[in-house]
C-alpha cells in the first residue's frame, strides 16, 4: 500500500494527525481532534468489528456525524459527493468485482444531484430515483488517477464495450460502484454500517483505515467519472491501513 499512502498524502496536506487514545471508544484507530477540519468529518475513532457473520463498520467524528451535506448543483456534471469511507485490504472480488481491481472501500455517501441506488427507496416516498441526498452505502473501488488531478484518487472507470465482473446490485454507472442497500445509521457523532457476509473470515483477515472526503463528478460526465477532490481527514494520517478487525 506504500504507493497509495503517497498518493493520498499528496492530496491531503494538512490532514495528517497523530494517534491518541479516546477512552469512550475501544479498539480500532484513535485520532486526535483537528481544529481546522469540519467537525462532522473530523475523525476521532474508526473500527471494524464482527459478531457472527455480521461486520460493523464504525466511525466517530468530533461532532454531529452526517450533519453536513453537499449543496445542490442542479445537474450531474460537476456535482459533489460527501463521504465517510473505510478503505480495506479486502480483495474486490469478494464483493462481486474482478480480482485486485483496486482499493476496495465501503463508503457512506450523500449527493443531492443524482441517485445511484435504483433498487431502493431510501426516503420512502415511492420514487426510487430521488434519494441521492439521503445517506446511503456503497462498495467502491479506488485507484490513483492523474486525470483527477496530480496525486489524486478516483473511482475506477469501466472502459466502453468492456464487460467486467460486477455485483448483482451494480447501479449501471460506468464505474466500479455497487449499491447493496446496507443502511447506515447515525447517532450523535457516530456513523455505522452493519453488513452480513457468507464468509466472515474475508473481513476478519483484512486491515483498514478511515477517510472523510469530498468527490466530484467530472464536468464532461466521462472518464474519469468520479474523482476524490477534497480529503478532509484520514484516521491513520497516511492511509497506511493499520486497523485490525476486532483489534
Amino acid at each position: 500500500m506504500r504507493n497509495y499512502c503517497l498518493v493520498l498524502t499528496l492530496v491531503s496536506i494538512g490532514v495528517c494527525q497523530s494517534v491518541s487514545a479516546h477512552t469512550e471508544h475501544k479498539g480500532g484507530i484513535h485520532s486526535d481532534v483537528e481544529q481546522g477540519t469540519l467537525a462532522p468529518f473530523d475523525i476521532i475513532h474508526t473500527k471494524i468489528t464482527t459478531d457472527g457473520n455480521v461486520a460493523t463498520f464504525h466511525m466517530a467524528v468530533s461532532k454531529q456525524a452526517g450533519d453536513s451535506k453537499p449543496s445542490v448543483n442542479g445537474k450531474l456534471a460537476g456535482s459533489r459527493v460527501f463521504s465517510y469511507v473505510w478503505p480495506t485490504t479486502m480483495d474486490s472480488y469478494e464483493v462481486g468485482f474482478e480480482k485486485k481491481a483496486g482499493i476496495l472501500a465501503l463508503a457512506v455517501t450523500s449527493h443531492p444531484d443524482f441517485d445511484d441506488t435504483p433498487l431502493f427507496d431510501e426516503n420512502g416516498d415511492g420514487d426510487t430515483k430521488n434519494d441521492g441526498n439521503v445517506w446511503h452505502s456503497h462498495w467502491v473501488v479506488l485507484e490513483p488517477n492523474e486525470l483527477c488531478g496530480k496525486g489524486a484518487l478516483g473511482v475506477v472507470d469501466i472502459p466502453k464495450d468492456s464487460r467486467p465482473r460486477l455485483p448483482k446490485t451494480w447501479p449501471g454507472l460506468p464505474i466500479l460502484l455497487d449499491s447493496p442497500g446496507w443502511n447506515p445509521t447515525f447517532k450523535s457523532n457516530v456513523v455505522e454500517v452493519s453488513i452480513p457476509f457468507d464468509d466472515i473470515g474475508i473481513v476478519e483477515g483484512a486491515t483498514f483505515d478511515g477517510v472523510t472526503a469530498g468527490l466530484r463528478v467530472n464536468q464532461s460526465v466521462h472518464a474519469p467519472l468520479l474523482c476524490v477532490v477534497n480529503v478532509m481527514d484520514v484516521a491513520s494520517g497516511n492511509l497506511s491501513l493499520p486497523g485490525k478487525v476486532n483489534g
